[in-house]
């Protein structure tokens, strides 16, 4: 199934995606899973599907005001240089990079996301806007601590594109690479989640990202340094995980900073990310609007 959050009457609507259609599952279901971490932690997917079977559906999903795909997670927990590519041309471009023995772990928060067709924003504050095509995962139950690898999928809900788009260089202001991580409006989620029954190897995936039609990065899940199952073994170690997390797995090597010369994304263009079974992210580059001033 294909799950999207979206705006609809003032209020966060989510639903499935059939065909051209989606069905309005707030609507329906609303009173036992009032958003879409309720319906995903409480096991909302059953009554989901016989509801989809039955009905044709409410809206174009080409006309919704879509959100991104979990707009209210708990966490937002990334991986960093999981690809040996990537973290090659890291270490040209900056120096002192190499493949790590445990995953690199760092966070973003909710207000950095952004969805499907609505435009990444480059902000005033910089303009070495760069992009990273990943697979983004979701939780779907409560972990609980020291989750194996082997029962590590149990765990996980769906699957989606994510372009972290990030602010190469606030990366660098400090050891710190977090500011560069959060500016707002800029990880971008989408077309919709894949539920983890339609993806049953999430490690051989083909994932490619366009910037106005030309291929920057291509690459197949299979080629993560550290897999799914053990980015979630490792976080375990010292944090549970909850429905509606999630985890952006990493990119891998032609990120615009490590190219000579260097490239960014600046407004007009337009980013895809487009990950095997699951679909095309598609997103256009703005400048921030002046009115995200002081208020």
């Amino acid at each position: 199934m294909k799950l999207v959050c979206y705006q609809h009457g003032g209020e966060v609507h989510y639903g499935a995606v059939k065909g051209g259609k989606v069905v309005d599952l707030s609507s329906r279901l609303g009173a036992v899973y009032p958003d879409i971490v309720a319906f995903i932690g409480k096991d909302g997917l059953p009554l989901a599907r016989s509801i989809v079977e039955r009905e044709t559906g409410d809206f174009d999903y080409e006309a919704l005001d879509l959100l991104p795909v979990v707009p209210n997670p708990g966490k937002i927990i990334c991986v960093g240089l999981n690809y040996h590519d990537h973290v090659d041309e890291a270490n040209r471009a900056m120096g002192n990079r190499k493949a790590t023995e445990l995953p690199m772990i760092f966070a973003r928060w909710p207000e950095s996301l952004t969805a499907h067709r609505k435009p990444i924003l480059r902000p005033r504050a910089s303009d070495k806007l760069d992009w990273e095509a990943e697979l983004l995962v979701t939780i779907g139950k409560t972990t609980g601590r020291y989750v194996s690898r082997e029962r590590a999928l149990d765990y996980v809900f769906g699957y989606s594109c994510l372009n972290e788009a990030c602010l190469r260089d606030y990366q660098r202001h400090s050891s710190q690479i977090n500011p560069g991580k959060n500016f707002e409006q800029t990880g971008a989620t989408g077309p919709w989640m894949v539920t983890a029954d339609e993806i049953p190897d999430p490690m051989k995936l083909d994932i490619q990202m366009r910037l106005n039609g030309q291929v920057m990065q291509k690459a197949n899940t299979s080629q993560m340094i550290h897999s799914i199952t053990a980015t979630i073994e490792y976080i375990t170690r010292w944090i549970p995980l909850k429905p509606g997390d999630l985890i952006a797995t990493g990119t891998m090597g032609g990120v615009g900073f490590a190219r000579t010369p260097p490239i960014f994304m600046k407004p007009g263009d337009i980013a895809e990310i487009e990950i095997e079974r699951i679909g095309i992210l598609r997103n256009t580059i703005a400048d921030e609007p002046a009115e995200t001033g002081p208020r």
